[in-house]
């Protein structure tokens, strides 16, 4: 062949694209970048989680390099419970935290949460949006300024939304109202208060994706991470998406994929038979968080949107949907990021929900218990973004699992204290599971009557028992036992049913077990 200059002039073009960057390159060498992204109430409502009718490419892209965990659990079905478990690697019963008003480091004031310990070993820990339920910490924007290596990035709702909503008609009449009694602009349940209450759903707006919040949010991500890449260390950035939290607000298009046929209603709305009824929650987030106008304000102990509502009950299925295909292009825009940075393949990618969902199940609406709707949530760990073989694991696992199976992968000692175990085996695939149980518990009743309940889910059953607060090896005031092979519906529980000794004894002795090695925190 003949070397001719136009032939060095071509080669010399394509020499960049053939070539890693030095940016590249100094990526390769060094420790991997973590993102880390949480999405509030995310159910396991996803395409690769089997859902033939959700719309989640972006989502479904991760999964294809990394491993799905179809068995996962949160450590308590509400938001700062879970969260402060999941980031600290404690249970509730060891972090002290079961409501949305005890601060963290108020108990455990030494505590080394999971971007603090990265932050400790020379990355650049960085977060923004929802990672912390803020209720729980302390800090000018409620975010642990302990945990970051930078100030904590708070995104402003766009300037034209009220409560997070759009709708001009609703976002004049909450203004006149504040205007007129005197509300301040940040009181949240005044103004919803002033207006007779929010709607639980905004479809209707044809807007960019970020006029809302979390749209504001991921492209306020994506340029600190494209910052973050040049930099000359590593980064944990915390991506914290609100939907498809209540409200249900998403831009029109997200609502447009979806026709009147694919909206599914639960199948079952009845407690299951035997339950103790005060397993039971009758929607207390709907109830009680400013949503008078589509659900009474009340202690009512009925179900919030009972079966014969049913357009209501639609309208709260679809607005579930579009908010989780809203967060799947959000999720989309951040590894659009990583690939367009040359970082994907250096770069370990999580995604969790911090609990599931009920969605008229049992006659349940949003979460608060022990059944399976509300503790299983969609855990996604991939070592990189971007190459590997996707994988999916039905072994039990643990959203406290999350912290040291990210030392490991990033070449971090894992804490001795932490009470999870690293999914790594699961995920190499040298070991089916690393634990029998996954366990979520959920207090229930007030006072000297407060009980704890326990959940054991393991491959196939779910085994709840409620015992005093405090008391975990006390006799037990109420079991549960359900068998997802053949009542997947959770509609009868098999705890009094003879034929299932052996296996109630069996996940008895497991709960025995869990409560000798993982003592209830004492003390202040």
């Amino acid at each position: 062949m003949k070397m001719t200059p136009k032939f060095f002039t071509l080669l010399a073009g394509l020499l960049p694209l053939a070539l890693p960057s030095a940016g590249h390159a100094e990526q390769a060498d060094r420790r991997p970048n973590v993102l880390f992204i949480a999405v509030d109430d995310l159910k396991p409502m996803l395409g690769c989680y089997g859902d033939t009718v959700i719309k989640t490419p972006n989502i479904d892209r991760l999964a294809s390099h990394g491993t799905v965990f179809l068995n996962a659990h949160c450590q308590q079905a509400i938001c700062g419970p879970s969260r402060a478990s999941l980031l600290t690697g404690l249970r509730p019963d060891a972090t002290g935290i079961y409501d949305l008003q005890t601060k963290i480091r108020a108990l455990t004031p030494d505590v080394v949460t999971l971007p603090q310990y990265f932050k400790n070993n020379g990355y650049q820990s960085v977060g923004l949006g929802k990672i912390f339920d803020p209720r729980n910490v302390e800090g000018y924007a409620k975010d642990d300024p302990q945990s970051w290596s930078r100030p904590y990035v708070q995104v402003a709702n766009n300037k034209d939304s009220v409560l997070g909503f759009l709708h001009p008609e609703f976002v004049a009449k909450v203004r006149a109202a504040c205007q007129e009694q005197g509300i301040a602009a940040n009181d949240w349940d005044g103004m919803s208060k002033a207006v007779g209450g929010k709607p639980v759903t905004e479809l209707t707006e044809d807007v960019p994706d970020n006029a809302y919040q979390d749209g504001a949010l991921a492209s306020r991500a994506a340029g600190l991470m494209a910052k973050l890449a040049q930099g000359d260390t590593p980064f944990f950035l915390a991506v914290g998406f609100q939907k498809p939290h209540l409200p249900f607000v998403a831009p029109k298009k997200y609502a447009d994929l979806y026709s009147e046929k694919d909206i599914r209603l639960a199948e079952f709305q009845k407690m299951p038979e035997g339950a103790p009824q005060f397993h039971f929650q009758p929607g207390w987030e709907l109830r009680n968080t400013g949503y008078a106008g589509f659900v009474p304000d009340n202690n009512s102990t009925e179900s919030p949107i009972p079966e014969d509502r049913v357009e209501d009950q639609k309208s709260m299925v679809l607005g579930y949907m579009a908010c989780v295909s809203y967060i799947d292009a959000q999720v989309g825009l951040l590894l659009d990021t990583l690939e367009s940075k040359g970082i994907a393949d250096n770069t370990i990618v999580v995604l969790w929900g911090d609990h599931g969902f009920h969605l008229g199940d049992h006659g349940l609406w949003c979460k608060h218990t022990n059944y399976e709707q509300a503790t299983r949530s969609p855990l996604i760990i991939a070592p990189k973004a971007a190459g590997g073989e996707g994988r999916k694991s039905e072994a039990p696992v643990e959203f406290i699992d999350i912290y040291p199976t990210l030392c490991q992968l990033a070449g971090l000692p894992i804490p001795a204290e932490l009470q999870g175990l690293s999914l790594v085996p699961i995920m190499e695939g040298t070991a089916a599971k690393v634990k029998d149980v996954a366990v979520t518990q959920y207090p229930r009743g007030q006072g000297a009557e407060e009980m704890m309940g326990y959940a054991f889910r393991n491959g196939r059953y779910r085994y709840i028992e409620w015992v005093p607060k405090g008391q975990p090896n006390a006799e037990p005031k109420a079991t549960e036992l359900y068998d997802y092979e053949t009542d997947p519906l959770e509609k009868k529980n098999l705890a009094d049913d003879p034929a299932q000794y052996v296996i109630l004894e069996n996940m008895r002795a497991a709960a025995r077990d869990f409560h000798a090695k993982n003592p209830i925190r004492t003390g202040s």
